[in-house]
């Protein structure tokens, strides 16, 4: 093979070029979209904190064990996103498109009403593994109102999925913008009591994200019959027909895909449970830093969307150049988008902290000494966090979800966990050994998910994939022509 030419190695350029600009163009309002959805969790611990440390701190162990359920729910119905784009890129009929969107809504609502049978008995399960008796109680409260907000956030996902997929992402960026400012209203609201409303504290909070959460899917509900191809796929309107096909593709990509994001955000609820057992100082600080790096982790987030979206088409396409094209681009944005968060994290922790609590204050020492720590070891695997999201997302456009699964059950728990735990608890090191344990994680899944990109771009992308027979399922066309591989 002869090597490319002066003129090839340009045009690839220009090519990478003009897909860093889609990239950024399509990821730009899913980043912010994503960062609208945490300032509402942001926004819940801003005000619990003005409430009481005890609020704040309940309101955070509430959350991190309803935050696997949801995980799950969203990896589940967010793979409607790849199936989407997949059937778009191949030039399927929207008929399919909205089958497999019906199945994504179906499926929103068995998760809810399974997760809520569980999230009922929340203070009894703090209680069991041995939680202090009135932070579960507390925590109870607050799920109490919390829960609800679960089915309509889950169908709001796989909407937002969908329109993404028809690289639309704007509408869902303003619906999360609107929820995001009526979920601050109402937090102040009917946390303390203003404008006439009852003062129901820590459950006030709940309440305030489940209505806000419920705004969100309403005005994607009405932006979905605003927009004239949107209306045509008639993407929320029923009847909601099971679909067996579509169900099972569905879940097949799915189900890794949640069950991953299920095991890297649980191990963090499991840190953010072992934090109260340390003390309340090292939950409270755990909680804030972690709630920096979420907010910062936005970014790779909605870069590796993106990414699952532009490699989605090409992949339905079968064009393996275009899938090289767009994963280099999210990667490469990527890593420049760590660099400068891990930077940041170093220069001014306690200007950052400041947004959640007032780091002059005598009472606030401890919790802001151990805050800073734990910022220093964020800013530490900022670059291997960035990575390991931007690489799922990437494979999960090839409809790669089953490898990055056993991936990250290896990384988080076969060697995160036990380090975290040993150092945390063995330890003088407390809850900086227990983020220890979290960058090790993140470091051997971002390498793991790396060489499982680099296999497959070896394989051609789509040209020796052995499940073909599963693509086809996917993207419904099995046995029909489909369009050559461009080289």
């Amino acid at each position: 093979m002869s090597a490319p030419s002066r003129a090839d190695r340009w045009r690839a350029r220009g090519a990478l070029a003009r897909e860093t600009g889609a990239t950024l163009a399509l990821a730009t309002p899913l980043i912010l979209a994503n960062l609208a959805v945490t300032l509402m969790t942001t926004t819940d611990y801003v005000m619990l904190g003005r409430l009481s440390p005890q609020a704040l701190a309940a309101g955070a162990l509430g959350f991190n064990l309803y935050q696997p359920a949801f995980l799950l729910g969203i990896g589940v119905v967010a793979a409607v996103s790849p199936i989407a784009a997949a059937k778009l890129g191949a030039g399927d009929a929207l008929d399919g498109v909205r089958r497999s969107t019906h199945q994504a809504l179906l499926t929103a609502l068995v998760i809810a009403a399974v997760a809520w049978a569980f999230l009922s008995q929340t203070t009894a399960i703090l209680t069991a593994i041995g939680e202090p008796p009135e932070l579960a109680r507390e925590a109870g409260r607050y799920m109490w109102a919390f829960q609800w907000g679960l089915a309509p956030s889950l169908m709001f996902f796989a909407g937002r999925s969908v329109f993404a997929a028809f690289e639309r992402p704007r509408e869902p960026l303003l619906a999360g913008l609107v929820a995001v400012g009526f979920n601050a209203l109402a937090n102040y609201a009917l946390i303390f009591g203003k404008f006439g409303l009852p003062a129901l504290g820590i459950a006030g909070s709940g309440l305030a994200t489940t209505l806000s959460q419920t705004l969100m899917l309403i005005l994607l509900v009405g932006f979905s019959l605003i927009d004239p191809r949107m209306r045509r796929l008639a993407l929320f309107s029923p009847p909601w027909r099971f679909a067996r096909d579509e169900f099972v593709a569905l879940w097949r990509l799915g189900l890794p895909i949640g069950a991953t994001i299920a095991a890297e955000v649980g191990v963090f609820a499991a840190a953010t449970l072992a934090m109260g057992l340390i003390g309340p100082a090292t939950l409270e600080a755990h909680t804030i830093a972690l709630q920096i790096a979420s907010l910062a982790f936005m970014v790779p987030l909605g870069l590796g969307q993106a990414a699952t979206v532009r490699i989605g088409r090409a992949y339905g396409a079968r064009d393996r150049s275009a899938i090289a094209h767009a994963g280099a681009a999210a990667f490469g944005l990527t890593l420049v988008f760590a660099v400068l968060s891990a930077a940041t994290m170093i220069a001014i922790p306690k200007l950052l902290i400041s947004g959640f609590l007032a780091v002059d204050a005598p009472a606030n020492a401890a919790t802001v000494r151990i805050a800073v720590s734990l910022l220093w070891i964020a800013a530490i695997f900022q670059v291997a966090d960035a990575s390991q999201a931007t690489l799922a997302n990437m494979l999960r456009g090839l409809h790669d979800s089953r490898w990055p699964l056993v991936i990250a059950l290896l990384g988080y728990w076969g060697l995160g966990a036990p380090i975290g735990v040993a150092l945390g608890f063995a330890t003088p090191l407390g809850g900086v050994g227990v983020w220890i344990g979290l960058a090790a994680g993140l470091a051997a899944v971002a390498l793991l998910l790396g060489a499982r990109w680099l296999r497959k771009a070896r394989g051609g992308f789509v040209a020796d994939r052995p499940d073909q027979g599963a693509m086809n399922a996917v993207i419904g066309e099995a046995g029909s022509e489909r369009p050559a591989i461009t080289s």
